[in-house]
């Protein structure tokens, strides 16, 4: 679909009822991140689509890229000052992944909505099951060190540009993604990669967000609305987290690996009409 027949944000006027409701979607995605450290961010955009009820699916990714984006800037704070952050590898990580971020949203932005949205519901399937899959504990031993190898280096270089490609393409953090490879590409810890791969979720949401703004697909108010949600859900979903034990965490990240999975599948459902297929 050409860029000159999506419908501008601006012609979307949103009733005080789904301003509303977008609050709530930014509250929920916040709180997610706050309480299990990720997935969030992947159902901000159906949440968006589906229960705010915003109509155009190239506005709602170029939307929530810009409130993901904040809402990784906010949270990298408390964890560069305990100093969970490798600065010289989230750099690097950033701007190759941003390269290609500007290059996938560019790519996304000239697929039909609805395909795009197809394909964005079997990559939330594939993340639901990485969700599944138990955190590596954290130890000395997994520490990086400081004198990384250039074959390090040149891994680093390759996962940035295929998750920065990914997370452009489909307007979202990236952090299921991200964290795995820091962790494949350097040997970082898992509280460092999850820490350093905060640069890069906010990074490549924001160069997509700004790339979907250049063509007037973003929604300047509904975004203001989903990250003054997000934020007080993510200080909230914090506070709980630090008064559940690992076994309530992991509970509640099978429960929202599942919900991940199924609002895939029903993704899936409602946009098999793209492809030529009516159930």
């Amino acid at each position: 679909m050409a860029i000159e027949h999506i419908l501008p944000a601006a012609a979307v006027v949103l009733s005080a009822t789904q301003h509303a409701l977008a609050v709530i979607s930014g509250f929920a995605v916040g709180f997610s991140l706050g309480l299990i450290g990720g997935g969030g961010s992947i159902l901000a955009v159906p949440l968006l689509l589906y229960f705010v009820g915003y109509p155009n699916p190239h506005v709602v990714i170029g939307t929530t890229a810009l409130a993901v984006s904040a809402n990784a800037y906010i949270n990298l704070i408390p964890h560069a000052r305990a100093g969970n952050v490798r600065w010289k590898e989230a750099v690097l990580f950033a701007i190759v992944g941003a390269a290609a971020a500007f290059i996938g949203s560019s790519l996304g932005k000239a697929v039909d909505g609805k395909k795009l949205l197809f394909l964005f519901a079997i990559l939330m399937l594939v993340i639901a099951g990485l969700m599944l899959r138990p955190r590596k504990p954290t130890s000395a031993e997994d520490a990086i060190t400081d004198h990384p190898s250039h074959a390090k280096t040149l891994k680093l270089v390759i996962a940035a540009a295929i998750v920065g490609t990914l997370s452009g393409f489909f307007g979202i953090g990236g952090g299921f993604l991200i964290v795995p490879g820091l962790v494949l590409s350097t040997g970082m810890s898992m509280i460092s990669a999850i820490g350093t791969s905060l640069v890069s979720v906010g990074t490549f949401g924001l160069t997509t967000a700004l790339n979907y703004a250049r063509s007037g697909l973003l929604d300047w108010t509904v975004a203001g609305l989903y990250i003054g949600g997000g934020i007080l859900g993510g200080w909230i979903g914090t506070r709980v987290a630090t008064h559940l034990g690992r076994s309530s965490k992991g509970a509640l990240n099978l429960i929202f690996a599942v919900l991940v999975a199924v609002v895939a599948l029903y993704m899936l459902y409602r946009n098999l009409s793209a492809f030529g297929i009516h159930l």
